[in-house]
């Protein structure tokens, strides 16, 4: 007769029928964790995101259901709201990307999974590629039941990509190598060629050859390109 399941397990089920997953794992020695609301660091923390388009249909059913297409960030508000309860519910405080003081998510999830930056600056994933998110972090006083720090991935994928199509399709040329001019993109899209990535996609995110199986689905993509163009 197997045990109870352990607090990560209970967490990783309250989250998976909204389409989010357990990303990746830390262990922080004394005082290195972020500053929980009693005054310690948290000793341990689980980040939480999407899998390609896993959160899309319950994000969008709650768009319609809310009826406030037009409010701002409603993402955010949608992550905070699945999140933040299961958080209380299980002894952990939520962190946010959209929320003061920042977090160092990024390097969080570059310690966490051992992913780095692609030239577009999101964090390329060998097995999901660029469709994949980071939507908050659950951090614990103490370290949690059946907390085990995670593994990381082992490579970087633009290492082993010879034709970098990332670096010559964007038609805004906002893809170098040294990194991702914003400046340009914005540009761009405020522009009438602008329709070209508005509506079917970041072209240069389209082009990557990595896990395209886990493309988010085109009302996602233009989701977050009007989003992008808003900023």
């Amino acid at each position: 007769m197997s045990g109870a399941p352990s607090l990560i397990d209970r967490i990783r089920a309250a989250l998976q029928p909204h389409g989010l997953f357990l990303r990746g794992s830390l262990g922080f020695d004394a005082a290195d964790g972020p500053l929980l609301p009693s005054g310690s660091a948290a000793r341990a923390l689980v980040l939480v995101g999407n899998l390609g388009g896993s959160l899309w249909p319950v994000f969008n059913r709650w768009r319609a259901e809310e009826g406030t297409r037009g409010a701002p960030d409603p993402l955010d508000r949608w992550s905070k709201q699945i999140i933040s309860p299961v958080a209380a519910d299980h002894g952990a405080t939520a962190f946010f990307p959209s929320d003061p003081p920042w977090q160092p998510f990024q390097q969080w999830a570059m310690r966490a999974e051992g992913l780095k930056p692609s030239p577009l600056g999101i964090l390329i994933h060998p097995a999901y590629g660029l469709w994949h998110g980071y939507r908050g972090a659950l951090a614990f006083e103490e370290v949690p039941d059946g907390f085990e720090a995670s593994e990381t991935v082992g490579h970087h994928p633009c290492d082993h990509c010879a034709a970098k199509p990332c670096l010559s399709t964007c038609p805004a040329g906002a893809i170098l190598p040294d990194g991702f001019q914003y400046v340009a993109c914005r540009t761009f899209l405020g522009k009438r060629d602008g329709a070209l990535c508005l509506g079917g996609g970041c072209v240069a995110r389209n082009a990557c050859p990595v896990g395209t199986e886990f493309r988010y689905p085109e009302e996602q993509l233009r989701f977050h390109m009007a989003a992008l163009k808003r900023l």
